[in-house]
């Protein structure tokens, strides 16, 4: 550890660490645009000179070691004039585009414009016109005008996905972001270029002028694209006299699981949130009152007793598992997990998973049996099957079972009126809970949206079975769960904060 004092404050960092890391981890604003902590320096920006005593001028912060006993200014008259001269540099043939850039309000060089204090143009020139909305591909549009150059879309190609389809082309005032001849961004990756910019230069194709985003709300989620189970901020807003709808998923760093970035397949995912859900619940084909219908669903429960088999699924919560596999010990119902959602070309050596499910393992860990061969097994002697958090129906059909079955969704899907009863359910971004990803991170999902939408948490339906007053997360665990091998010495209120690595032994 070394010891260094910054703007006349002490403050402990890492021994030869990067001095703008050690900076920025102790809440000292250092404005930057090239430097990224995924990317690491380039020092093509200049933005985050700091004053270093002993040193004749400026030093970059990103390309400056940490050495014990250093004193540095950040805030001097000096620094502050450099910054406005980069300041006005980048902004010589900017267009004020602010009014109508989706990158308003998150936008670095308009926080570092307004932190600066230079609001007077020099410019009396014409400014140099570069191309607008181009389209890269892969759901990306490019304003060249708007550029910095921070080159960390380009840095992101050749060093992270290695794709290599970015680059920068022509020379100085001239020079602009992009593909190569005959080349579009294509990778599975390439909507985190939008998340590296740090103006509005690169803009999402699909959040493209949808909404303002001091108006979205963030939530934080766990991805249930696949089994990695890629953290995530969940932007959603209510409009007057609307639904509470989202509006984009975003990458949430996290450094155990992935990291600063997040697979398009994944950021998109959201629409399945807004689209295709299931409104209303239905007995035997027809429309029914929803209380109504969550009291039938358990007289046949209990009626059809050990006749009655739960098919859950790998989307559910830990919390939901354990429960649903206490109400099939309370009820003496069978259970299984049997899924196919596995697609052997969606895997990468990077994030994505070809099990596209985000807790299998769980069920694992568990000890529910998921194979197709005691499904079929279990189908044999059974009169009802209840499809939790799934819908299915024709591959339980097409393993020759033709009794009675239900379903609890969130989606909609066809040929509702030859089934017993549908219920929705709350969907992954209404309900919080823990996932167990591939890796055996245990996370948890905090994403709460209240929506008009009429449905219910499957935690709240077994409650209403069983009648024991547990229907929250910590409730579960307090209940039991947390006496689970698997979870020994981990406690919710961890989980809850950080990603944990369940040690099994």
């Amino acid at each position: 550890m070394a010891i260094i004092t910054v703007d006349g404050r002490e403050i402990n960092v890492k021994d030869d660490a990067l001095l703008i890391d050690e900076l920025l981890a102790n809440d000292v604003s250092v404005p930057h645009f090239c430097y990224h902590p995924a990317l690491g320096k380039d020092g093509n920006c200049r933005m985050c000179m700091v004053e270093i005593e002993g040193q004749k001028r400026p030093q970059i912060a990103c390309d400056t070691p940490v050495k014990d006993g250093m004193i540095i200014r950040t805030q001097s008259e000096n620094i502050a004039r450099v910054k406005r001269q980069m300041l006005e540099l980048e902004l010589v043939n900017h267009p004020i585009d602010c009014p109508i850039c989706d990158q308003a309000g998150e936008c670095s060089l308009q926080n570092f414009y307004m932190e600066a204090g230079l609001y007077d143009s020099r410019v009396d020139i014409a400014k140099n016109k570069k191309q607008k909305h181009v389209d890269l591909g892969a759901n990306v549009i490019l304003d060249q005008e708007r550029c910095v150059l921070c080159t960390r879309c380009v840095r992101f190609t050749s060093n992270i996905t290695k794709t290599h389809e970015l680059g920068v082309v022509v020379r100085n005032d001239h020079s602009f972001i992009s593909t190569f001849p005959g080349i579009k961004l294509s990778n599975p990756y390439a909507m985190n270029v939008i998340d590296l910019c740090p103006v509005g230069a690169l803009t999402s194709k699909d959040f493209r002028f949808t909404q303002r985003v001091w108006f979205l709300k963030p939530q934080e989620a766990i991805c249930d694209g696949c089994s990695r189970g890629c953290s995530l901020l969940v932007d959603h807003n209510r409009e007057k006299y609307k639904d509470d709808l989202i509006y984009r998923y975003r990458p949430k760093h996290n450094d155990a699981v992935n990291g600063y970035f997040i697979c398009d397949y994944g950021r998109l995912n959201y629409k399945k949130e807004n689209d295709n859900r299931l409104k209303f619940a239905y007995i035997r084909g027809m429309e029914s009152e929803f209380e109504y219908a969550t009291l039938k669903l358990e007289r046949l429960l209990k009626r059809y007793n050990s006749k009655a088999l739960l098919l859950i699924s790998p989307t559910l919560s830990l919390e939901e598992i354990y429960r649903l596999k206490k109400l099939s010990q309370k009820l003496d119902l069978d259970i299984n997990s049997f899924d196919e959602n596995f697609d052997e070309s969606f895997g990468d050596d990077m994030l994505r998973q070809n099990d596209k499910t985000p807790n299998r393992r769980a069920i694992e860990l568990q000890g529910i049996e998921s194979s197709k061969e005691d499904l079929q097994k279990k189908l044999k002697d059974k009169d009802f099957v209840l499809l939790i958090n799934r819908a299915d129906v024709d591959m339980i059909k097409d393993l020759g079972y033709d009794g009675s079955i239900g379903v609890l969704s969130s989606s909609d899907f066809l040929h509702k009126d030859k089934l017993d009863i549908i219920i929705p359910v709350a969907s992954h971004t209404q309900r919080d809970g823990t996932f167990i990803n591939c890796d055996d991170f245990i996370q948890y999902s905090k994403c709460q949206i209240k929506r008009d939408i009429e449905s219910i948490k499957i935690l709240d339906l077994v409650e209403g079975i069983l009648n024991d007053g547990v229907s929250t997360c910590e409730a579960v665990w307090d209940s039991g769960l947390k006496e689970e091998n698997f979870l020994k010495d981990i406690n919710f209120n961890d989980v809850r904060f950080n990603s944990i690595k369940i040690e099994l032994k």
